[in-house]
């Protein structure tokens, strides 16, 4: 990734900068996931949190439970209600920025399938990119 990316919410409220290099692009088939997108599947870019910009607009957060025993804080925007980012409660040096909210996705290629276990059977695991049944590590 060269320079920045921008991206934002579906009313325009929420406005933010990635700087740098993201981490990683997953793709997670857990049930919450399904549920918090309203598809087969979520997707987490993970990025430093210090490279996450807010530019414009508040989040507001809740905390939840993840399958894997971890707190999720939950951000996104109140007036429309996109869901921008979440961030497990220890590690707060990472923040998992959902893709979608991205102004541009054409150079996303996710590298990593998680919770393959919940995925929808009609959902395929492209053969070169890791997968696992849950929570790796």
């Amino acid at each position: 990734m060269v320079g920045s990316r921008e991206g934002g919410c579906q009313c325009g409220s929420i406005r933010y900068r990635l700087i740098g290099e993201p981490i990683e692009l997953s793709v997670c088939h857990c049930t919450e996931c399904q549920r918090q997108s309203g598809s087969a599947f979520g997707m987490s870019l993970d990025v430093r949190s210090d490279e996450f910009v807010l530019l414009s607009g508040e989040l507001r957060d809740f905390v939840r439970a993840a399958e894997s025993g971890n707190r999720l804080r939950c951000s996104f925007c109140p007036q429309c209600g996109t869901r921008i980012h979440h961030q497990t409660t220890d590690a707060v040096s990472v923040l998992s920025v959902k893709p979608g909210t991205l102004d541009d996705t054409s150079w996303l290629v996710p590298r990593l399938h998680v919770w393959t276990r919940s995925r929808h059977g009609w959902v395929p695991v492209p053969g070169d990119v890791e997968s696992f049944e849950q929570e790796p590590g």
